[in-house]
């Protein structure tokens, strides 16, 4: 999905003349086509995410529409996994022991993702603050898999990733899926639960699984509840 700068101000609640200022300053990803700038949508929500800056959930209602059904973020945090103690002395060799970690088909060159994932990380940190990042590449990481799936890997020691705050990083996320909107649905979803501050404490301590996975399915009930209460008042 393209967005015009005039649509982007919109679903990130901000003018004109901010958008400009952050493809400036702030590496916002646009494209100039026959004059005009535009904004791909799932760009805009990885920087979104990597850059703190909230997003209308209008965008994700917009993907919301489409037939195609993704499970919930903690049915895919449960397909994917979340390990404890995962070793990683800098950021390369945590990125490495993440991939491994990946439930991937067995035909997948993982050496292959780690390369694509280390090269994102040399064009920009994917550290979002407090100790989380989101590695990942530009294009997303679309395999044959039957179900998407996210991989939460908690490191053993914290790693430097040049986080936008400088903290080090102790969690990191993994999507893997099929589509282009399933993938930009998922970092919505995962964006809009790492704002919640009781999942960051959890992240924090390395919680245990059942304790994360909890928190998530409480996110998630409480934004269907909002969503249900919002769409009853417009009714």
């Amino acid at each position: 999905m393209q967005l015009t700068i005039p649509q982007a101000t919109r679903y990130l609640d901000v003018d004109e003349e901010t958008v400009h200022r952050w493809i400036r300053e702030r590496g916002l990803p646009a494209h100039r086509l026959n004059e005009r700038l535009y904004l791909n949508a799932i760009e805009l929500w990885e920087w979104a995410t990597e850059n703190g800056v909230q997003v209308s959930r209008d965008l994700l209602d917009r993907e919301r529409e489409r037939p195609e059904a993704i499970p919930t973020l903690a049915v895919m945090l449960a397909a994917g996994g979340i390990h404890h103690d995962v070793p990683g002395a800098d950021r390369s060799s945590a990125l490495r022991e993440v991939v491994i970690r990946l439930p991937l088909p067995v035909e997948v060159d993982r050496d292959f993702v780690t390369a694509v994932l280390e090269a994102r990380e040399a064009m920009g940190s994917t550290g979002i603050g407090d100790g989380i990042a989101i590695p990942h590449v530009r294009n997303p990481i679309l395999l044959q898999v039957g179900e998407p799936s996210v991989t939460l890997c908690l490191l053993r020691t914290p790693v430097d990733f040049d986080a936008i705050d400088g903290q080090p990083v102790h969690a990191l996320f993994t999507v893997v899926s099929s589509t282009v909107p399933s993938h930009l649905r998922i970092l919505a979803r995962l964006g809009f639960a790492l704002h919640d501050e009781r999942l960051r404490e959890l992240l924090r301590t390395r919680a245990a699984a059942p304790a994360i996975l909890g928190r998530i399915e409480e996110i998630e009930h409480r934004s269907a509840r909002e969503d249900s209460a919002s769409g009853r008042r417009r009714a």
